[in-house]
């Protein structure tokens, strides 16, 4: 036969090979979409898994509820020794003939005595209304829970939309302050060269240089964002902090030909898909079984008990000895104690029914807030593509001034600074309008549907 014996040298390479493969995964680039975000989200992040996790557990009492219908068996096995005083059990047997008695009317120790007994008791319900209605309220409860999970998987959806959002926003001023560092670099050649040639002044390259400077600066700041802003989306996607994560979306390639629905058709939408909303309605239909399954209670049961085995002093002379029934019981009184728990239950209910309307008013006003900043956001971005196109034109204008010597580069400076500030300005307007579309697909309950 032959045998393998792990050595420590044979346990580090396993180690150093598991880490490396980890290591090679976290690499891996994983690509993903909006949409494609949400659903990992949806599906990898740790409120649903959780979530599932309490469906299971309502699963495991929907089998405890069961186990009522089938018949409960056990088996015991006693082997006993006592004595006992004849006076406490009322044994006394005067002779009928001599007046006298068997034993001591005060009592006297009897024993002591040993006893075996094997027994096998067979339990069976035969008919529990009771039973039947915890059995439908269990599922009931499966159901609610099956609603929490869609609640959970939106919203830990729509906060990895929200952090690739922002992800992309960070990915966009990296790029912007880039493009700023480049130009400030370019200006700064700008400035020495005419210097050299005698035609600039030191104060033109005093100017680019702090220009550069600043843009550096915030270079770093916009790096360390986009960092930042990469670690929350790993964290809202459920992967490792170390996993490469590439953005298809772009926002540079943000469409904004996407139809704006009708605000009734959208609160119609939202009406139908908000997960909150038939999570509520399946804890109402719970709570409802619950209040059967109390009122089920106070209806008689009938069942069947049956026990054999066999009993003696001695193993060799233990006689087989049996009971069988059947048995009714009818609830009579409990002190209210149900009636107060079906009090309880109907509060429950109306509670319930609170928070669903004002789910829905709220869904029906996140709705509408969505297509009202949907609408804004879209007219923001065309008024900053204009603006950014002008001061790309501005800058145009005075670096040929400068280039020409007809005047310093302040004015490049300051149309420098324009457009840094109109590139910012545009990558919040496009971040703002893929943020309205997120709410608005947060808002109908379908954020795990975007492309």
């Amino acid at each position: 036969m032959n045998t393998t014996r792990s050595t420590p040298r044979g346990l580090l390479a396993l180690g150093l090979l598991t880490i490396s493969a980890m290591q090679l995964l976290a690499q891996t680039p994983v690509t993903l979409t909006l949409g494609g975000a949400a659903r990992m989200a949806a599906q990898g992040n740790a409120a649903p898994i959780a979530a599932k996790e309490r469906v299971a557990q309502a699963d495991a009492r929907v089998r405890q509820r069961l186990a009522d219908f089938l018949p409960n068996f056990s088996v015991g096995f006693s082997d006993v020794e006592r004595n006992f005083n004849s006076a406490s059990m009322g044994i006394s047997f005067r002779d009928a003939t001599t007046g006298k008695f068997l034993f001591d009317p005060n009592g006297q120790v009897l024993g002591p005595v040993r006893a075996w007994d094997l027994r096998g008791t067979l339990t069976q319900k035969i008919y529990d209304f009771g039973s039947f209605a915890r059995l439908r309220a269990a599922r009931a409860s499966v159901s609610a829970a099956t609603a929490d999970v869609s609640v959970a998987s939106q919203q830990a959806a729509a906060m990895a939309a929200g952090a690739y959002v922002r992800a992309s926003r960070a990915d966009a001023q990296l790029g912007a302050r880039i493009a700023d560092s480049t130009l400030a670099a370019e200006l700064l050649g700008i400035a020495r060269d005419q210097l050299t040639a005698g035609v600039g002044i030191a104060l033109d390259v005093t100017r680019a240089q702090s220009q550069l400077a600043t843009a550096r600066a915030q270079l770093i700041s916009a790096r360390n964002e986009r960092n930042r802003a990469r670690l929350e989306l790993n964290r809202a996607l459920g992967v490792p902090a170390a996993q490469m994560v590439v953005l298809a979306d772009s926002l540079a390639t943000l469409s904004t030909s996407v139809p704006v629905p009708a605000e009734q058709s959208a609160i119609d939408v939202a009406m139908r898909g908000r997960a909150e909303l038939r999570s509520a309605d399946e804890a109402t239909r719970s709570a409802e079984r619950q209040i059967d399954a109390l009122r089920a209670e106070r209806l008689p049961s009938l069942g069947l008990f049956a026990d054999q085995g066999s009993n003696g002093k001695a193993l060799e002379h233990m006689i087989p000895t049996y009971t069988w029934g059947i048995s009714l019981s009818v609830p009579v009184f409990d002190g209210f104690r149900r009636d107060g728990r079906i009090d309880e239950q109907g509060a429950v209910i109306r509670e319930l029914g609170v928070r669903r309307k004002d789910i829905a008013d709220q869904a029906a006003t996140d709705v509408r807030g969505a297509l009202l900043d949907l609408a804004s956001a879209r007219e923001q971005l065309a008024a900053q593509e204009e603006r950014l196109a002008l001061a790309n034109q501005e800058l145009a204008q005075a670096r040929d001034r400068f280039t020409a010597g007809v005047s310093g580069n302040a004015d490049v400076i300051s149309a420098s600074l324009t457009l840094n500030a109109a590139r910012t300005q545009l990558v919040d307007a496009r971040a703002a309008y893929l943020g309205a579309r997120l709410a608005l697909a947060r808002a109908q309950g379908n954020v795990t549907e975007l492309p």
